[in-house]
């Protein structure tokens, strides 16, 4: 997983530096720290199996976002080690896959199944 190829410090890096590359391309930045961590392509195609309509990065971003920081705040923990919590979890492969409905349930709904460990 690519949370693990960037490892603690990286991902703090990133953190640290998220101001400045929210507002840079995200094609250039994802390139960028393709090369610096050397990530190597696998193969991940939830798109193809997509029925319906695909969430942008933007919007899917936005729901880890939101379970990230829900998980900060309720079981006080640091962003990167609930980042790393998130997407290491059961809930990942269940917001990833777009043919359900995890990725648009609200937000309280995502955390309260995340705590549960299966989807409620």
């Amino acid at each position: 997983m690519i949370v693990n190829a960037i490892g603690q410090d990286g991902l703090q890096d990133l953190y640290n530096l998220a101001d400045i590359y929210h507002s840079d391309n995200i094609d250039k930045v994802s390139d960028e720290l393709i090369e610096k961590y050397h990530i190597s392509a696998g193969y991940f195609d939830n798109i193809a199996q997509a029925q319906y309509t695909i969430p942008t990065h933007w919007d899917i971003g936005k729901v880890y976002q939101r379970l990230i920081i829900d998980v900060c705040q309720h079981e006080n923990k640091t962003p990167i080690h609930a980042l790393k919590e998130v997407y290491n979890s059961w809930i990942a492969d269940k917001i990833d896959n777009y043919n359900s409905s995890m990725y648009y349930e609200n937000p309280s709904y995502l955390y309260a199944s995340y705590q549960k460990g299966e989807a409620l």
